[in-house]
């Protein structure tokens, strides 16, 4: 009995497609929607930093945060690098603390040369898709997130926001500040 290669192909790939559909359905039930997390606790997040070291995000708890998820080939994301740069100089001493998360398959060395031309003063991060699962799921490169000094999460926005808007989120997110027991 001889068996017809096309016949064969066809089985291949639907039962590919099958494969494909049905880790990206396990995956879409994984993430929490990023509106949901507003208020809540920042979902806490051990990565490394493209030269090893370990960082968590409950790390910089009493700190106000802006997390940023990028990409090296992101051209919004190379916009905002800079002021996240200043505004880390500007509003670190008031207990800042920018941290951006690389969420392309550049190596390290690559996503560290990067970072390093674009002069970042703040802490870069290896992405991991469960990262951006536990934050509504990444489908936007800049996605920002801004983290209170109690580790609540008081906004996001995915895409490049302006300056100014950035600048007030930060602003909003020294203000909170850490309840005493």
């Amino acid at each position: 009995m001889k068996r017809d290669p096309v016949i064969l192909i066809v089985v291949a790939m639907v039962i590919s497609v099958m494969l494909v559909l049905g880790v990206r359905r396990v995956h879409h039930l994984a993430v929490v929607p990023a509106g949901k997390l507003q208020g809540q606790p920042a979902p806490d997040f051990t990565l490394t930093t493209p030269e090893g070291k370990t960082l968590k995000l409950s790390d910089f708890h009493g700190k106000a945060v802006l997390l940023n998820f990028w990409a090296t080939w992101c051209e919004p994301c190379k916009v905002e690098m800079p002021w996240f740069v200043d505004l880390q100089k500007k509003y670190g001493p008031q207990g800042l603390q920018v941290l951006g998360i690389a969420m392309d398959d550049a190596s390290p060395n690559a996503i560290s040369t990067f970072a390093q031309k674009m002069g970042v003063n703040y802490p870069i991060l290896v992405g991991k898709e469960e990262v951006g699962a536990q934050y509504g799921g990444i489908d936007y490169l800049p996605s920002t997130f801004y983290i209170t000094r109690e580790g609540k999460v008081l906004d996001h926005v995915f895409g490049l926001a302006s300056r100014s808007e950035i600048e007030a989120n930060i602003e909003k997110a020294l203000r909170q500040q850490v309840a005493t027991k």
